[in-house]
């Protein structure tokens, strides 16, 4: 009975988080990781499982649609970087599991409030290079937290605004950054967490048809009503997830 109600949950969650990634460009770990928590059958090493590999069939199809303005000294030096902060964020979170389960639950609402504003409130302006510092800090913290908590994304972002790069080539360097971690990321997980992390792997691997149908339809959703407008839809949504994961306590 328990197989049922996770892989229920699973797929649900999955879905919308997958939709609204495709749909408005962004927000999949931002949604999955915290509703998955919530649901009280996962912590944040199974959820980050289930959302690695429920990205790399977009991922693939970014990395081939965008191929033409994918350039490799553009990914080298983040790519390596993002890999270096994999391992202390799972060893961070391995350390920090046995906290109560509400205390996760609040830590992983109050990041997706600070990520949710820093996204309304920060815009990077263009320039012809980046400092090195902050492409440190950019792609190390975002290895970082992407052992963490699974939401490594927000700072590459922010980097990528800071170029001025076409759509195009922003979009490809992402994907690419997402693709480069992928087996990585997965491979550290197993490591620290063992065959815990397995289950929601293949269940999430069972899913992956219907998650490339749940990508066609949030592609054409955000064609249809256009990306900046399920952006701010998007963002109101995060901000009252990550409010109900800080409240946790009181809700029960």
């Amino acid at each position: 009975m328990d197989t049922i109600i996770i892989g229920s949950i699973l797929t649900v969650v999955l879905s919308v988080g997958i939709f609204i990634q495709a749909s408005s460009g962004f927000a999949a770990g931002l949604l999955t990781i915290p509703l998955l928590l919530l649901s009280g059958y996962f912590g944040i090493p199974e959820a980050q499982a289930a959302l690695l590999i429920s990205t790399v069939p977009q991922n693939i199809y970014g990395v081939w649609s965008f191929r033409d303005e994918i350039r490799g000294r553009d990914l080298a030096v983040p790519g390596v970087l993002r890999l270096l902060g994999l391992p202390l964020g799972a060893y961070l979170l391995y350390q920090i599991e046995g906290f109560p389960r509400q205390a996760l639950q609040q830590g992983v609402g109050v990041g997706v409030i600070l990520v949710t504003l820093s996204i309304l409130w920060l815009r990077p302006r263009p320039v012809e290079v980046v400092p090195t510092p902050w492409t440190i800090a950019a792609f190390f913290g975002s290895g970082l937290m992407q052992g963490l908590v699974g939401m490594g994304g927000p700072l590459m972002v922010f980097w990528v605004q800071a170029h001025g790069w076409g759509t195009r080539r922003s979009r490809g360097f992402l994907f690419s950054m997402y693709l480069i971690s992928l087996g990585p990321a997965f491979l550290i997980l197993y490591l620290f967490f063992g065959a815990r992390v397995l289950q929601p792997l293949l269940m999430t691997l069972l899913l992956v048809p219907w998650l490339l149908v749940v990508t066609w339809a949030g592609l054409r959703v955000g064609t249809w009503l256009g990306r900046e407008r399920l952006r701010y839809v998007t963002l109101v949504l995060l901000l009252l997830l990550g409010l109900v994961a800080v409240l946790s306590p009181l809700l029960r």
